[in-house]
């Protein structure tokens, strides 16, 4: 018998069945992938079509670096797009530096180093139900915490921590089903031949983790760049 024949007293039921509902999955996931992207494909081409007229005029290339570079005016034909630009900049920038470092740290801990009791499952509730929490919350939660009782005043500081606050529960989140995606056997090997609970964590489980959490990462700054309320 050839190393590729299947054993029909080993075999497991309905194994044709199987096959088949394997490759019809893997058809409709291959369809669904292509016409995802087709639409976005046409989007985008739309998208740049409408624009580049609007961005180009009579395709002087001029005109998009002056509509780029120009502040904000209260005329409508000599508005441009910097103070907005050099705003949103600042503001992912400071997002940044104030949210990356706190969720990952705090997802690592609680999935690596946290005690499993009442109080780190009440803590990983509370994480996971503020992921859903409408964004204008954080919003009130900043005037009244940061603008009104600490006096910080309406400055690119405080926008960056109230959009820190709104993705912190989903880097937190992403972060921990990225660690926990981790096979347990690569903790082990790093500890078998002497590493500690630190470099193991640091030089394993984080580097096989780290595109579950860039996911988790790039999703919340999507949610952040998308939101205006929080600001508002």
């Amino acid at each position: 018998m050839s190393a590729s024949a299947v054993d029909p007293l080993t075999a497991p039921p309905n194994l044709a069945m199987r096959k088949v509902f394997d490759t019809t999955f893997a058809i409709w996931g291959i369809f669904a992938t292509v016409l995802g992207l087709g639409v976005l494909s046409i989007l985008v081409f739309e998208l740049a079509r409408d624009g580049a007229p609007r961005l180009y005029p009579g395709g002087d290339l001029s005109a998009a670096w002056t509509f780029i570079t120009t502040p904000s005016s209260s005329e409508a034909a000599a508005a441009g797009i910097l103070v907005a630009l050099v705003g949103s900049l600042l503001m992912v920038v400071t997002t940044a530096l104030i949210a990356i470092p706190l969720g990952v740290a705090a997802g690592l801990y609680l999935e690596e180093y946290a005690p499993k009791n009442a109080f780190t499952s009440g803590l990983e509730l509370t994480v996971n139900n503020l992921a859903g929490v409408p964004s204008i919350i954080y919003g009130l939660l900043a005037l009244g915490l940061l603008v009104q009782s600490l006096n910080m005043g309406n400055t690119i500081l405080v926008g960056g921590m109230t959009l820190a606050m709104l993705i912190l529960p989903v880097i937190i989140v992403a972060t921990r089903e990225a660690v926990r995606a981790v096979p347990h056997g690569v903790r082990d090997a790093a500890l078998s031949i002497g590493a500690t609970k630190w470099m193991a964590t640091r030089d394993q489980v984080l580097p096989y983790a780290s595109p579950g959490i860039v996911t988790g990462v790039i999703i919340g700054f999507s949610r952040a760049l998308g939101e205006t309320a929080p600001l508002i």
